[in-house]
């Protein structure tokens, strides 16, 4: 993050997670705000594209891009079998 401008944020955490958060920024020699922010970036992210995958998959829905709940079944019950399906297209 090469932005110059922050603002402190301030958490109330359980002990032993912050615990965990020292000995690992002793582990790294690093600050536990660099920990902290480390964190926190990679929980930002992941929660981004996990809302970019739910917009996709409501407007695949919404567009009728699904396969119905029989042919994933089917195909399911069909692994391990000597005849397995192929695996069900949307349509």
């Amino acid at each position: 993050m090469a932005n110059s401008e922050t603002k402190v944020i301030t958490a109330h955490l359980p002990l032993p997670l912050a615990d965990k958060v020292d000995q690992l920024a002793v582990k790294l020699e690093r600050s536990r705000g660099w920990i902290v922010k480390q964190a926190l970036s990679a929980w930002v992210d992941m929660e981004e594209e996990r809302s970019r995958l739910t917009r996709e998959a409501i407007a695949d829905v919404d567009a009728g891009r699904v396969i119905d709940h029989q042919s994933v079944q089917a195909w399911a019950d069909s692994l391990g079998t000597d005849n397995p399906l192929p695996a069900p297209v949307g349509r």
